[in-house]
Parts: structure tokens; sequence; C-alpha cells
């Protein structure tokens, strides 16, 4: 075990589990308790990306390929987990927040991993068409960059609207009790 002076305390607490506290380091709660609990939403925004790009490889029409949208996936998974994260006991405000950054984060990386893909590649796909880039070629790092830092941001105005939804949730349902 490495002694907790020898490292930061959040590195300690990653590495060591919970802190002297007992609390974990993102919002009490392990980072693996988040993915376990928004696992279905996480492979549906996966499928959604490989889909897209897979289509528009396959040179189908940016209008096709129009039906199949991360950004759907990601509103689904808003709402689902602003209801859930208090009906199924996973806590409250915090962890709503914790919820919306993973699945936000890991979304807009995957878009960047499109946007690299056709950096590397030399071939556009869509998600680097004009029409998702204001016009412009989206085939370039400082859109890949946006996607990056766009993911936490997002998170933010996400977790405005399921606080929102969690208070009118919590007002309707009382929570479930775990044991």
């Amino acid at each position: 075990m490495i002694p907790p002076v020898a490292i930061p305390f959040q590195l300690h607490a990653t590495i060591n589990g919970p802190s002297a506290k007992g609390e974990y380091p993102m919002f009490g709660k392990k980072l693996q308790e988040y993915f376990q609990f928004e696992r279905w939403i996480l492979i549906l925004i996966t499928a959604a990306f490989l889909i897209r790009l897979a289509l528009s490889l396959a040179g189908t029409s940016i209008t096709l390929n129009r039906w199949i949208s991360i950004n759907n996936v990601l509103l689904l998974g808003l709402i689902f987990l602003s209801v859930a994260v208090h009906t199924r006991g996973f806590g409250s405000y915090k962890q709503l927040f914790g919820l919306l950054l993973v699945q936000n984060v890991f979304a807009h990386t995957l878009i960047a991993v499109g946007i690299i893909i056709a950096i590397i590649t030399g071939l556009d796909n869509i998600y680097t068409a004009p029409e998702f880039f204001g016009g412009n070629n989206g085939r370039n790092w400082g859109h890949a960059v946006l996607h990056l830092l766009g993911g936490f941001i997002i998170a933010v105005f996400a977790w405005l609207i399921g606080s929102a939804n969690l208070f009118v949730t919590k007002k309707l349902k009382p929570a479930r009790r775990v044991l």
C-alpha cells in the first residue's frame, strides 16, 4: 500500500478506495458505479456513433444519416437519469451531475475520435460534414478539441435541465430505500 503522504489525496482516494471520511473521489461514488448505472445509455451512444460513422463511410446521404442521432440518445439519457437517480436510490443532484458528465464526455470523445479518423485518413465522414460545422470543413484539430471540451461544458447545461426534472420527481415520488 502506498503511504498517503507520498501521493496527493485525490490520487490516494482513487487508488485506495474511500478516504478516511468514507468518501469516494467523484461526488461520493466510484467512477465504475456511474458507468454501471448508465451502461445501457453508454451502449446506445456507442451504437449510434458506430452506425453513423459506418453509414457515412458507406456513402449514404446526410439526410438518411440524421435519423440516427447521438443527441437524441443524450436527450433520452438526460430524461431517464434525472428520474432514475432518485427513484432507484442512486443519489441526488451531485450524482446526477456525475452521470450526465460521464455520458456527455463519453459521447463527445467518440465524436472527436470520428473527427480524428477523418483527419488521419483524409476521408470526410458524418462528423466532419460542413452541415454540422457552420458550413466549413470539420476535418480539423480545432473541431476535435472543441468536442473534447464541449463534453464538459454541455454536461453543466444538461445538469441544469436534469435538476429541474429531478426536483419534480422528488416531489412526486419518494426515493426507493436501499438496504
